[in-house]
């Protein structure tokens, strides 16, 4: 696991886990080292799956970011490729960045079918990536837009060799959905403890009222 740019005795540090998913040779790799360095690296052990931890800055807030950068087993079917909820890294993550390659109608499908499988509240992107490509593009923006309303999530058509700032925000954007999230679900246990001290208060003075010596 990658651990730079930690600064370790920052314990305090609001934590966000995000899932890198999507078919083999997608670009997920290239577009998580693209976020955290800047730097693009064209050629990846596609088999491969690492899990990267960075102090990043989102919208001014230090946050410890953990990004697993996911490898979905190869069938001898490419229809054969699926992600269920009960996966380990879905089960894991706070938030899904879902990676497409526009040269890949394949790569779509397997993002689309994952629609059908996913469920819960975890805030998802979408990104169509390789948009440098685009003489040999197989999936229109259109398509692409479409699947997002029905993630009901934002969607990216960024280039992972090109693209700095695009990268940048796709990720960015995912991690302040995850932090809203997670602000969201704080208060909402904050509340309901509220509710259950209100309440075991109102409770504890009934009774006590009740078996009070009466004039």
């Amino acid at each position: 696991m990658t651990t730079r740019g930690i600064r370790r005795k920052k314990s305090y540090l609001a934590e966000i886990k995000v899932a890198v998913i999507g078919a083999p040779c997608v670009g997920k790799s290239a577009l998580t080292v693209r976020f955290l360095t800047k730097r693009y690296i064209g050629e990846y052990d596609h088999q491969a799956e690492n899990r990267h931890k960075y102090e990043i800055m989102v919208d001014g807030e230090a946050v410890l970011c953990e990004i697993w950068d996911t490898c979905p087993k190869v069938e001898e079917n490419a229809e054969a490729l699926s992600l269920t909820a009960g996966s380990e890294s879905v089960q894991w993550a706070d938030g899904l960045l879902l990676v497409y390659s526009i040269t890949d109608r394949d790569s779509f499908n397997y993002i689309r079918k994952a629609k059908e499988e996913l469920a819960g509240d975890t805030p998802v992107a979408l990104v169509g990536n390789k948009v440098d490509m685009v003489h040999l593009r197989q999936v229109s923006t259109d398509e692409g837009e479409i699947l997002a309303k029905d993630f009901e999530c934002k969607f990216f058509e960024i280039s992972a060799a090109e693209h700095v700032y695009q990268v940048a925000e796709a990720f960015l954007e995912l991690c302040r959905e995850v932090l809203t999230a997670k602000r969201k679900s704080k208060q909402s246990f904050i509340d309901k403890i509220d509710r259950m001290l209100s309440g075991s208060r109102t409770y504890n003075r009934g009774k006590s009222d009740s078996i009070s010596p009466k004039d």
